[in-house]
Parts: structure tokens; C-alpha cells; sequence
């Protein structure tokens, strides 16, 4: 019988939202997984359940700063992703997309380890390509409050692919949509965990603009899927980047009437400004996973929902009875 190798994969922004979803796929696909966390936004309780498992490993790490360990992949998720983090501290969030990627290229580079990077649909900006296709340069503002994140990203992936082509390092790129589900902070200003705790409370359902911008939303179960997929991808040469998200397009305001519906919330709408270089559309253009990694998102945005209401449920109704 052959026995498969057990691999040693690093997991960076393992605590968090994905990261703590991707741990737990990958524990429970045999591998040893070294987690990797500032704890800036992820969350120990995100990581609890495998804090006794033989082979998972946890490291308090500022990815900003070098990482000396032995690995075979990395998945480099590290960075926050919501307006309200990443916007605490730019210049940290800069740091963390661009010294903490150079960090994880050198790592992979001595050890040859394989490395997918998080990037994200944040990188086309205000599209003027609907749906957005891979090919596509993006429109980014290079200078306003949002550029620490999207600017940074940009610079992550240019970085991946210049140690792919100057030192042979094997990585890939995946452009990540707005992804949703259990294991979301709270209160990190991202739509759907928003507008579902607003709902719970019955508190008014606060939207920005009028909510005819659109956006696809993704389960988290799905972008699994594809992140591995394209890990484990063997063409040579092939780094991406690929989009990662659904196709489904929807308006915020369809979305807050769906989650005022399975919640059955008294809620009601509150509009407030649009804030600056806020994308009007978002939607990935999925071709090229599909031809190279045979993937698609399975879960539909009503079932995600209900997934998502039920994580929370419990945590926002439980505090509000502890809090009366």
C-alpha cells in the first residue's frame, strides 16, 4: 500500500473568518497545518476546536515580520478585509499586504514550498468591465481611504508573479468576492453579517445610498473549494490569478429583504451616505475556473443565508437576554 506523505501546510490569518474554515479542511484532510496569527482581526474562538489536535500548530506572528519555519504550502491569507480593520491602520494594512507577502515569497523560496495568495475583487476598483474578467486592469483610486487595501493587493499579486518568473517560486493567485458565512466577526462592518444581526435585534437595516449596488456573494464552503483547487492545480506554469466568488449578482437591497425575510425581522431600511470609491457592481467572471480547476460555487444564496443566520442566532440573542 502507498502511504501519502502527510503535508505541512501554513496557513497565515488562520484565526480568521477563511483562515479558521481552511484549518479545518485541511486537519481534516490529514495534513499537519501551522496557523499563523496576529490576532488583530482574527479570533481564538475561531480556532478553539483544534487547539488539542496532535497536528495543528498555533504562532502569534506579525506576518510583516519574517517567519522561519519548514513547510511544503502556504496559504497567505493574512490582511484585513473589511473597510472598518483595514482602515484602523493603513499603513499597517500596507505593510501587511506587501512586507508580509515578501515574507511568505522568501519562505516559499528556500523551502519550495507551494503559495497561494488571498488577493481580491477589490484589485478592479470601480469596474468599467462588467462582469469582471481576469484579463481585466482594474480602477483603482491610488490615493483614498480604501487604496491601503486595494493598492496594497495589487502589490502582492505584481510580487507573486515577479518571484514566480525571477526565481521559479510556484504560486497562484486567487481573487477573492465578497464571501459570507459562519465564523464571521460581528461587527466588522462587512454586508451580510451587518445586516444579519440587524435583523436579530430588529434594529433598522442600515444601507448605504439607496442599495442599487450590486454585489455576488459567496459561501465560504464553496471558496474552499476553489482555493484548494487551485493550490493543488498542476499545469505548469499556470499562476492565475482566478476569480473565486458567484456569479449570482444581487443588489444590497435584495439582499437585506432576503435576510428580513428568513429572519422574520420587524427591521426597517435606514439609508446612509455612500462612502468613498464604494464599487456601484461586482461580479466575477468565473470562465477560467471552471475550464482550468472544473469549479463552480454549489450553494445557493438563500441556503448560505440560512447557514449564516443560524451561526449567529444564537451568539445575538443569547447576548441581548444576558444584556435584559
Amino acid at each position: 500500500m502507498s502511504i501519502r506523505r502527510r503535508r505541512r501546510v501554513l496557513v497565515t490569518g488562520g484565526a480568521g473568518f477563511i483562515g479558521s474554515h481552511l484549518v479545518e479542511y485541511l486537519l481534516a484532510q490529514g495534513n499537519e497545518v501551522l496557523c499563523v496569527d496576529n490576532f488583530f482581526t482574527g479570533s481564538k474562538e475561531n480556532i478553539l476546536p483544534f487547539m488539542n489536535q496532535p497536528y495543528f500548530e498555533l504562532i502569534r506572528h506579525d506576518v510583516a515580520m519574517p517567519l522561519f519555519v519548514e513547510v511544503d504550502d502556504i496559504y497567505h491569507l493574512a490582511c484585513p478585509a473589511s473597510p472598518i480593520h483595514y482602515q484602523i491602520n493603513p499603513v499597517q494594512t500596507v505593510k501587511t499586504s506587501v512586507m508580509g507577502t515578501i515574507n511568505m515569497l522568501g519562505l516559499a523560496k528556500r523551502t519550495g514550498a507551494r503559495l497561494l495568495l488571498a488577493s481580491t475583487s477589490e484589485v478592479y476598483g470601480e469596474p468599467e468591465v462588467h462582469p469582471q474578467r481576469e484579463d481585466y486592469w482594474g480602477n483603482v483610486n491610488p490615493i483614498g481611504p480604501r487604496s491601503c487595501y486595494d493598492e496594497g493587493k495589487r502589490v502582492a499579486e505584481t510580487l507573486c508573479m515577479d518571484y514566480h518568473r525571477q526565481h521559479g517560486v510556484q504560486v497562484k493567485i486567487a481573487r477573492l468576492f465578497n464571501t459570507y458565512g459562519p465564523r464571521m466577526a460581528e461587527y466588522d462592518g462587512r454586508v451580510v453579517s451587518n445586516f444579519v444581526i440587524q435583523a436579530l435585534k430588529n434594529e433598522p437595516i442600515t444601507i448605504y445610498g439607496k442599495g442599487e449596488q450590486t454585489r455576488s456573494f459567496g459561501y465560504v464552503d464553496d471558496l474552499l473549494c476553489g482555493l484548494v483547487a487551485l493550490l493543488e492545480d498542476t499545469e505548469p506554469g499556470f499562476a492565475g490569478p482566478v476569480n473565486l466568488g458567484n456569479p449570482h449578482e444581487i443588489t444590497v437591497m435584495e439582499l437585506a429583504q432576503e435576510i428580513i425575510r428568513q429572519t422574520g425581522s420587524s427591521s426597517e431600511i435606514m439609508h446612509l451616505p455612500l462612502p468613498q470609491d464604494d464599487p456601484t457592481r461586482r461580479k466575477p467572471d468565473i470562465t477560467l475556473a471552471k475550464e482550468k480547476l472544473d469549479w463552480q460555487p454549489a450553494t445557493t444564496l438563500q441556503e448560505g443565508i440560512a447557514q449564516t443566520i443560524a451561526y449567529f442566532k444564537p451568539r445575538v440573542l443569547g447576548k441581548s437576554r444576558t444584556l435584559a
